[in-house]
């Protein structure tokens, strides 16, 4: 039970390796002698590998049939179904299992691998070689000859040789017939323990040597097989004197051993035979049957007459094993003694192992060729070792000498897969030669070594490598077309077509360059121009001729050097500039820039001024040009020169420019009226005028040039009914409305003449008094109005300054807002403490106040005003030097329809004496004027701190109660305060009153409000709290 148990185990283990090894056996039987092309199995369907499927694979499978090189397979496989049919080549058995006991089976083994690596299996394939009746038994002779005594009993037997069949079974030796017996002879065939049938004589008759000493038979010789084959001999019998005993043998089987190693002429065994009878009955004679193999016969010897068997030639146990050696003993008569020998040979280490290589990829001239991107386990051959010896002395080891990338894997017994066990590297080892080494276990040890050489294919798995991945180089501009800059090599480690390199510039290349593809030489096809451009900075491409082709890629930049090939540039061929003629001296006129294109010391550029030249200097670097005299645009408008700019180059280049200086004019003169000569003049108008016609050109001149000389005309004060206009360019006055008897009198227009000037324009004012009547009459009348009229102090309508720039605007009005607002704070308080402190003061002013009154100068009231002057030059004079603190200005414009509703309020702090309402300083006034005349513009001026500010002469009333002064008919300005007189001067029919108040005031706003009244007369509106 437990033998039983063991044997399972092993089998089962056995099954286990042999599944994970991925090795599989398949046995097919297949009679021998069959023709070529006869199907004997498939492979796919009974190694059930058609479940497999064909996606999942890298390339389609394959089957494989290993076997050892040089020989004839006896087989063939279709590699892509795996079909198994015979060959040309003959199939037979009694050639293939030579020396093979009789009763043993024939195999015939190949192995066929299972591709590719992903399902690989190694499939050992045993082909049970069934027998044919393909041979006819025969005779060891035609002609069989024996002796038989003539004594011989009826039914006495006679060995006859045996006939020898190579087939086996039913198709060997089956039976025997005796042809032409004569009925004196018969024939038996009996079975010995071998399974052999041997043929017997038997004596039918008594036999008489006298009456006929020999007898000439047949002996037909019949095997079992279908066809039926059979051979014939002679049998001669000899008719012999008689001999009554037969020899025998002391042993009738003998086994004996004896060593392979055994020398010639070494005793086997010594075979003992007697004989009862006496004299030459009695001598026996030792031989080898016929059915003794000749191999048997070639290695053995037997001594006729001792009977010793000794060794004839030396033994080889791997030849034959064992041996069968019938020895026959005969003293003369017809029926010798048999014995059997056996033979055994004992095994002695004697055979080295033998490596039987089948390759699985079919070698090139002896040496595989493995591409270096086989995978990994890629199988390449199939290693069988065997050792002729048994047992231990036929255990055999199979391995390699020393480390290489690949491994035997053990599949069948003694059989091993020759694979790669690591990525192959073609760059790194092309060539390998694995020493395959075979040992037994005998002792002492045999060894047997091969030589496997493996090929590596290289592929193209190497790109390209520059010897520098980053080339830069220089190269002078303007140079020649086709110039070579350098060489650009790179190298590959692949070799053959692999490493064959081709170069090539990048999609990035400029036109200007040429690479060649064999050599690499870098070549400029076009001149260089490093204005144009200084760097090029592009891509070229190595490429080998493998396939598919790999490429790699460097950048090469090329710098291009600078050449002293540009003069320097002057931004423009000539330079116009414009200076004021208050340049003071070393100012900056202007500012020369030149450029030149080359680069370094050649683009260092130095300016100078070219002759002798001391009214200018210029800074060589900076290019700034600067005086040295001092501008008169009168004496000289413009100056010319050259410049020269000359570059630092070896050989220098230069260039010159013109430069001209243009003296510009500066707005330092105010315009000059030349018409009206004086403030005193006047001009009649006509009542009768038609609208439209011109009544009086005002002309002014200014000694200034350009802009600064352009003048425009306005009207800035006076004409309150709005009865004239003014030409701004020419001066003409025009009548714009038909005149009627309410514009009968003196009309006074304030014009202002303002130049374009740059940054800031000036201006001047005079006074053209228009006389719209039917006739001068009174000619001294009207010029007394004239001076009454130019001695009025005008408060309104009149422009003092032309707008400041923004920022002068910005900081007046913060200036003016801080003052404003420091002053209300102040006024609040001193108007606090004072009316605490002077309460009764403040009252008396109050009574004061209700008693003085404004009278508007109506016909109807004309008496209650002249009554009131006398009265008032009765009382005393107020003080003179009483202050008026704010005067309140309020402009509403009606007119504008953008400016419909806006009102603009000014409070303006003035302090003015009475005779500064007057009086004037004239010291800046125009030569036009007369010395005494006022300048209304500078007064306003003088007397606000205030932005620039208009009064224009319609604006509508304010919703504010006031007291309401209407101007005289003749539209002469008059304005009052609390210190001056309300008039112009005491002949004035329309004077107002003198105007008294308590010396003790109060610092009130006064506002002056302007506005059209349906009569036609501006009312200016002073309320003064004292």
């Amino acid at each position: 039970m437990d033998l039983l148990s063991g044997t399972y185990i092993f089998a089962v283990l056995l099954a286990c390796v042999v599944f994970q090894s991925g090795a599989q056996e398949k046995n097919y039987t297949v009679r021998e002698e069959m023709p070529e092309n006869v199907l004997i199995g498939d492979l796919l369907k009974d190694l059930n590998l058609s479940l497999i499927p064909d996606k999942s694979l890298t390339s389609p499978m394959q089957f494989k049939l290993v076997y050892k090189t040089g020989d004839v397979p006896l087989i063939r496989i279709e590699e892509g179904t795996g079909e198994i049919f015979t060959t040309g080549a003959r199939i037979d058995r009694e050639k293939l299992c030579a020396g093979i006991l009789v009763e043993a089976r024939c195999f015939y083994e190949v192995e066929v691998a299972v591709l590719p690596d992903e399902i690989f299996r190694l499939v050992k394939i045993r082909f049970l070689i069934e027998d044919i009746n393909d041979n006819a038994p025969l005779f060891p002779a035609t002609v069989i000859n024996i002796s038989i005594p003539e004594n011989s009993a009826i039914n006495s037997r006679y060995a006859l040789p045996a006939a020898i069949d190579p087939d086996i079974g039913i198709n060997g030796v089956q039976n025997y017939q005796l042809i032409k017996g004569q009925s004196i002879f018969g024939l038996d065939v009996i079975e010995t323990p071998e399974g052999d049938k041997m043929p017997q004589l038997i004596v039918q008759k008594e036999l008489d040597r006298e009456e006929k000493d020999t007898y000439v038979m047949k002996v037909k010789v019949e095997d079992g097989g279908f066809p039926q084959r059979s051979s014939t001999a002679i049998l001669q019998v000899s008719v012999a004197d008689t001999n009554d005993n037969r020899p025998v043998f002391k042993e009738s089987e003998i086994e004996v051993s004896i060593p392979e190693n055994a020398p010639v002429g070494t005793s086997v065994t010594q075979l003992h035979a007697t004989d009862a009878d006496i004299g030459e009955n009695a001598r026996i004679h030792f031989y080898f049957s016929n059915l003794v193999s000749n191999i048997a016969k070639r290695l053995f010897h037997l001594n006729t007459t001792t009977g010793l068997i000794t060794i004839k030639e030396a033994l080889d146990r791997e030849e034959s094993p064992n041996h069968k050696l019938l020895v026959l003993a005969s003293d003369g008569g017809l029926t010798p003694a048999r014995a059997m020998v056996l033979v055994n040979v004992t095994d002695i280490n004697d055979n080295v192992p033998s490596i039987d290589i089948r390759y699985i990829i079919n070698p090139i001239n002896g040496t595989v060729v493995l591409s270096e991107n086989a995978p990994l386990n890629t199988k390449i051959a199939l290693i069988t070792v065997t050792d002729k010896d048994a047992d231990h002395n036929g255990r055999v080891t199979c391995f390699t000498d020393h480390e290489v990338p690949f491994r035997l894997r053990p599949v069948f017994s003694n059989q091993f897969l020759l694979e790669t066990a690591a990525y192959l590297d073609y760059e790194s080892t092309r060539e390998y030669a694995i020493k395959l080494l075979a040992a037994d276990a005998g002792k002492p040890p045999l060894n047997q070594s091969s030589m496997l050489l493996v090929k590596v294919k290289d592929e193209n798995d190497n790109a390209p490598v520059f010897t520098q991945p980053f080339i830069s180089l220089s190269v002078p501009e303007n140079n020649s077309p086709g110039t070579q800059l350098t060489k650009i090599s790179a190298t590959d480690a692949d070799s053959g077509h692999n490493a064959e390199i081709s170069y090539l510039l990048g999609v990035d290349a400029p036109s200007e360059f040429n690479l060649d593809r064999r050599t690499g030489i870098l070549t400029a096809v076009k001149k260089l121009d490093r204005e144009k451009q200084e760097k090029y900075s592009f891509t070229v491409l190595a490429k080998d001729n493998g396939m598919p082709p790999l490429m790699t890629n460097a950048t090469v930049l090329v710098t291009v050097l600078d050449q002293n090939d540009n003069s320097p540039i002057f931004t423009h061929n000539e330079y116009n500039f414009y200076v004021p003629e208050n340049l003071p001296r070393h100012g900056t006129v202007g500012l020369i820039t030149v450029t030149d294109p080359d680069y370094g010391e050649n683009s260092a550029v130095t300016l100078s001024i070219l002759d002798v030249n001391d009214d200018f200097t210029i800074d060589p670097q900076t290019g700034v040009i600067q005086p040295n005299i001092s501008f008169d645009r009168e004496k000289q408008e413009s100056y010319t020169f050259y410049v020269k700019a000359e570059d630092g180059g070896r050989v220098s280049r230069s260039s010159t420019a013109k430069v001209t200086i243009n003296v510009v004019d500066v707005n330092d003169n105010k315009p000059v009226f030349v018409v009206p000569s004086s403030n005193y003049s006047y001009e009649l108008v006509l009542p009768s005028t038609n609208p439209g016609t011109v009544v009086f050109t005002v002309v002014a001149v200014d000694n200034d040039t350009g802009m600064n000389a352009e003048l425009r005309y306005s009207i800035v004060g006076g004409n309150t009914k709005s009865l004239f206009i003014i030409d701004q360019t020419t001066g003409n006055i025009t009548l714009k409305e038909k005149c009627v008897v309410a514009d009968l009198g003196l009309h006074r227009l304030v014009i202002k003449a303002k130049d374009l000037g740059q940054p800031d324009s000036l201006f001047n004012v005079v006074i053209v008094n228009l006389f719209v009547n039917e006739s001068v009459t009174n000619a001294t009348l009207i010029h007394e109005l004239v001076r009454k009229n130019v001695e009025t102090p005008v408060t309104q309508n009149i422009e003092t300054a032309d707008a400041s720039s923004p920022t002068s605007d910005y900081v007046k009005i913060m200036v003016a807002i801080v003052a404003g607002t420091i002053t209300v704070i102040l006024v609040i308080f001193i108007t606090a403490v004072v009316r605490c402190r002077q309460s009764p003061h403040l009252k008396a002013a109050q009574k004061n106040k209700q008693n003085s009154e404004w009278v508007t100068p109506n016909p109807e009231n004309r008496q209650m005003i002249m009554m009131k002057k006398k009265k008032k030059k009765k009382k005393k004079h107020a003080p003179k030097n009483l202050l008026l603190n704010f005067v309140t200005i309020e402009e509403t414009k009606t007119d504008d329809a953008d400016n419909d509703g806006n009102s603009v309020t000014l409070d303006l702090p003035i302090e003015l004496e009475e005779q500064t309402m007057g009086k004037y300083n004239w010291g800046t006034t125009p030569t036009t004027f007369k010395p005494d005349s006022p300048d209304l513009a500078r007064h306003y001026k003088s007397a606000s701190p205030q932005p620039a500010f208009q009064i224009q002469p319609e604006t509508p009333l304010n919703s504010k109660h006031h007291i309401i002064q209407e101007l005289p008919l003749d539209n002469t300005f008059v304005a009052c305060d609390s210190i001056s007189k309300c008039s112009s001067g005491s002949s004035d029919p329309y004077s107002v009153s003198e105007c008294s108040y308590p010396v003790t005031t109060f610092k009130t706003p006064v506002s002056v409000h302007t506005r059209p009244t349906d009569s036609r007369t501006s009312t200016i509106e002073i309320c003064s709290e004292i």
